[in-house]
Parts: C-alpha cells; sequence; structure tokens
C-alpha cells in the first residue's frame, strides 16, 4: 500500500518525499506520536518508496505497494528491510543489546538489491541502556547506505543522545472523518460501526482497521445492560455483575466503557456538541438520565475512574473497584434502590 492510501499524516509525508525528491534523506529519523496511528505503517511506506520495482511515476515518489520488492518489505522478507521490535513474551517487553548488535553486523555489507539498507526499530523506547548504546555507536557513525527508522509513543523515554541523532517527525491523531473514511474503506463497514470504531479508538487508526466489531458491539451492549435503571436499581444486580466480570478478567474493561458512557452523559448535561456522543442510539435514555444527574458526582467518579485505568498495572481489587463505581453512579443519577419509597 503506497503513501497515497494513508489516512492522515500529509505533513510527515510531504517532508519525506521532499527529502526523497532532492536526495537529501536523513540516516536516521525517529516517528513519534500516539500510538497506533500510522508511525510504523508510514515507515513500511517509505521503504516500499525506496525500494519498489514499478513506481506508478517516477515523480510520485510512491511505492506501488505490489510488486516483489513491496512485498516483501510488507512481509519483513526483503534482505534489506530488517524489523526489530521488543520481544513480546517478556513480562516487561524489551529490546536487548543482542538484537542491537545484529544489525551492526549486518549494516556492515553493502544493500543486496537497493541502496539503502533500512532498520526498522519498533517501540524503541523499549531498548534497554544496553541496546541504545550499542544503536548509539552506529548513529554516530553510519554507513553512508543506511537507513534507520525509529518508532516511538515515548519519545522522552529514549536517551537524549539517542534523539539529537535523528531527525524528529511528529504524527498526530488523524481526524475523526478520516479514521472513518478509512474503516469504511478498508473494513467495508457501514457508516454507523465506522463511528464507534473511531471514537472507542480515539481516532488511532492502527486499532481502529483491526479491533474485533462484533466483540466490541457485545461489550457495549453488556456495558448498556449494565447501565439500565431496572439493573442500577437493583442492589444485587450490582453486586452480582460486578463479582462476574471481576471473574471473568472484565472488570477493567468494564469501567472504561462505564466512564465513556458518563462522558457521553456529561456531554449532554452540559449541551455538548451531540456528534461527539458514543452512545448516540441511546441518545432518549442518555437525556433522561442528564435531567436528573449531579454533574459534581459524576465529574469525581470520572476522576476517580480515570486514576483506577492509570493504576491498572498495580494489584487492584476491581470487583470492589466495580461495585464501588456502580453504587455511586447510582447514587449519582438519583435512583433509588427497587423497594425504596418514593
Amino acid at each position: 500500500m503506497p503513501f497515497r492510501d494513508i489516512s492522515g499524516h500529509e505533513r510527515p509525508i510531504a517532508i519525506l518525499q521532499a527529502a526523497l525528491s532532492h536526495e537529501r534523506l536523513g540516516h536516521a529519523y525517529l516517528f513519534h506520536g500516539e500510538d497506533a496511528i500510522g508511525k510504523r505503517l508510514t515507515a513500511i511506506h517509505l521503504a516500499q518508496a525506496l525500494n519498489c520495482e514499478r513506481p506508478s511515476a517516477p515523480e510520485s515518489l510512491d511505492g506501488c505497494g505490489s510488486c516483489r520488492a513491496c512485498q516483501q518489505i510488507a512481509a519483513h522478507t526483503h534482505p534489506d528491510f530488517i524489523v526489530i521490535e521488543p520481544d513480546r513474551e517478556l513480562a516487561t517487553p524489551q529490546i536487548k543489546i543482542e538484537q542491537v548488535r545484529e544489525i551492526e553486523q549486518q549494516f556492515i555489507y553493502r544493500p543486496l538489491m537497493g541502496e539503502r539498507k533500512i532498520c526498522l526499530i519498533d517501540d524503541a523506547d523499549r531498548m534497554t541502556l544496553g541496546a541504545a548504546n550499542a544503536l548509539l555507536k552506529t548513529l554516530e557513525e553510519p554507513p553512508g547506505h543506511a537507513l534507520f527508522l525509529l518508532i516511538t509513543s515515548r519519545p522522552n523515554a529514549l536517551p537524549i543522545t539517542i534523539r539529537s541523532r535523528c531527525q524528529l517527525l511528529r504524527f498526530t491523531t488523524p481526524a475523526r472523518t478520516q479514521v472513518e473514511a478509512a474503516v469504511i474503506l478498508k473494513r467495508d463497514v457501514p457508516p454507523a460501526d465506522a463511528r464507534l470504531l473511531a471514537l472507542v479508538t480515539d481516532g488511532r487508526i492502527g486499532d481502529a482497521l483491526t479491533l474485533d466489531l462484533a466483540a466490541l458491539r457485545e461489550r457495549q451492549q453488556e456495558c448498556l445492560e449494565l447501565l439500565a435503571p431496572q439493573t442500577l436499581r437493583s442492589t444485587s444486580a450490582i453486586l452480582i455483575a460486578a463479582e462476574s466480570l471481576a471473574k471473568a478478567d472484565r472488570g477493567l474493561e468494564t469501567l472504561t466503557w462505564i466512564s465513556r458512557w458518563i462522558r457521553d452523559l456529561m456531554l449532554i448535561h452540559v449541551g455538548g456538541d451531540q456528534d461527539q456522543i458514543l452512545h448516540l442510539e441511546q441518545l432518549a435514555q442518555l437525556q433522561d438520565y442528564a435531567q436528573r444527574a449531579d454533574l459534581t458526582q459524576l465529574l469525581n467518579l470520572q476522576k476517580d475512574i480515570e486514576k483506577l485505568e492509570q493504576s491498572a498495572t498495580r494489584h487492584l481489587n476491581l470487583h470492589m473497584a466495580l461495585e464501588s463505581c456502580l453504587l455511586r453512579l447510582r447514587e449519582a443519577l438519583a435512583l433509588a434502590p427497587a423497594g425504596t419509597p418514593a
């Protein structure tokens, strides 16, 4: 797939194509921005543009996406294209010094097929200190045929010595309309589903293109049933649901869905843009809730859920957290428990 098929990121792509046009491509770039928004995809397309065997037009400075070289790069089998990424099997994924030393050995030799050897280092901030120091030696005196493409969502986690030897390209989240259009085109889904994917992923197009839509809709429906008046009014229903979700290891996921729902409710409460509402199909019920909701309590609950999400790696009692959240939400919505006198 060529540059022209990437949604958003016009500025960094234009910078790269200008460098290609004037034969001033640097030896190392650091692509940084939010997770899953297209940084890695852009790096792969740059490698294709440099190695394409039949570009559509010389002036396009783009790959065709279908020739042997483009397909090999997409499959990570091209002899001049090396991908380094963290060992995902580790509890804390890392890029080890041995992986970087392998690059050093391979870059001694000239390219076999193209003019450059290209190394893509994904999640570059995961390099150990030893790996970063080993890479620094190569970046300080790079071979003339070398191109390093480092990708990270945490540029400040990289040593400044590494950052200073790379040209930085910042990637921003594409507009929601761009994400929706890409999802409709590439996944062939209805606009309502594309809108859901774009909103749930906060515009992270990589996630929007890969998330299981059926599972997403199922989780959304479960959340809506959990937040229905008949459930929230029943203390026993809340306790049973919280226990079941925690045992299924879906406590944190459920809290995230509740947080999205509360955000919708607050948007309606303050008269915000309804186009930003995730659960737009439930607008009538949300409006009914908004009329009775205590905004201060909702804001405090939202903040506490965000703190829980940020502490996800710690040992949390998600069963108790979910129970507390639902009971507090019931109070914020002035929903008396079943059987309570009016």
